[in-house]
């Protein structure tokens, strides 16, 4: 069932993943925003809190790692999805005890995604 009310973020410095993803999301009736940067996502999260983050690992400037510790040290209380194309076991652990609530590898599985998010982000209220 689409779920049209939850707003996640993505964070790729991949221009077409990033679309890709929201394209994905859309498809499956899921609001995202694409951000090229962690960068350009902490410069705007506060005033449009997403539901969830989908994050690349590996990005120029600020890595995904970085942006998890910068949400968490800034109490940020939303499931922050890592996203890689390199599967490093000692790296999931440290994102997954820095707060991370998942880490996939890339290519991702659609559907793992998808339920992943729904999963981390539950039902919204109805208004």
């Amino acid at each position: 069932m689409p779920n049209v009310s939850l707003q996640i973020a993505i964070i790729d410095d991949e221009e077409l993943i990033r679309r890709a993803l929201t394209r994905l999301l859309g498809a499956a009736g899921i609001n995202s925003q694409g951000y090229a940067s962690g960068q350009e996502f902490l410069a705007t999260w506060r005033h449009n809190p997403p539901d969830c983050v989908v994050m690349d690992l590996q990005m120029p400037g600020l890595s995904g790692f970085d942006v998890l510790q910068c949400l968490k040290n800034l109490g940020a209380d939303m499931p922050i999805i890592i996203i890689t194309a390199h599967d490093e076991p000692a790296m999931k652990q440290r994102c997954l005890q820095a707060g991370a609530s998942t880490y996939l590898r890339k290519p991702l599985d659609d559907e793992v995604l998808i339920n992943t998010i729904e999963s981390l982000c539950g039902s919204p209220p109805t208004p």
